[in-house]
């Protein structure tokens, strides 16, 4: 049963954004948790910094995984459970320290999530090697277009949401942890998994801009109604 206060942090920590992600009701319990047990001296961009540096991590894990042992991988989950903690309570810390910043909050956060996405697929290059780096370059590009049609809803609709359907970063935080996991059991698994996570994001991709394309265009519609 959560109490009073807690709906009350919750509603305040959640006010800017839409989730629709699959584990959007514990990840907001935990979050509004957490918040509450930052110590005083910890900023938002500090958290932010440590998102950052768990994604340093990651790219770390797969670099000595390539050049040393693939058990190394395991720094690259250690490397997505920090990512989460810095990414997810920057900016829900500032909203509820009563100190949002949102544009600058935004640019920044949507900076660092590409930095991110650019160090994971770095790092999957070195380990992959050979014709197999195509796969890194693709997730990269796959992500980006997603966040670039999040971007474009936001434009167009006023509400800016970070999930496609039940799917959110911290869904393909645990997908792409299982990923490694697999991996470290079954070496050459991370082939056929970064496939799927491709094909997985591109019809993600495709689903969404087919969604706004119809959103954009109901919008035209309305506003050539309204004289606009």
């Amino acid at each position: 049963m959560i109490n009073d206060h807690t709906n009350s942090v919750l509603s305040k920590i959640t006010k800017d954004r839409i989730r629709t992600n699959l584990f959007r009701k514990h990840e907001q319990r935990l979050i509004a948790f957490l918040v509450q047990r930052v110590p005083r001296r910890m900023t938002s961009d500090m958290l932010t910094f440590i998102g950052l540096l768990g994604s340093f991590v990651t790219a770390g894990g797969f670099v000595l995984a390539h050049y040393f042992h693939r058990s190394f991988l395991l720094l690259g989950i250690a490397g997505f459970a920090i990512n989460w903690f810095g990414d997810s309570l920057d900016g829900r810390l500032a909203y509820f320290r009563n100190k949002p910043r949102k544009w600058y909050g935004f640019s920044l956060d949507f900076t660092v999530d590409w930095l991110t996405i650019i160090l994971i697929g770095y790092g999957y290059i070195v380990y992959v090697g050979g014709r197999w780096e195509l796969l890194g370059f693709c997730f990269v590009v796959l992500y980006g277009w997603a966040m670039m049609t999040a971007l474009l809803r936001y434009k167009i609709t006023n509400q800016y949401t970070i999930d496609s359907g039940l799917f959110g970063p911290t869904e393909v935080r645990i997908i792409i942890s299982l990923f490694l996991l697999l991996e470290i059991i079954w070496k050459g698994s991370i082939l056929y998994s970064g496939i799927f996570a491709c094909i997985f994001l591109l019809v993600l991709n495709v689903v969404d801009f087919l969604k706004l394309l119809k959103i954009a265009d109901r919008q035209d519609k309305e506003e050539k109604a309204n004289g606009k």
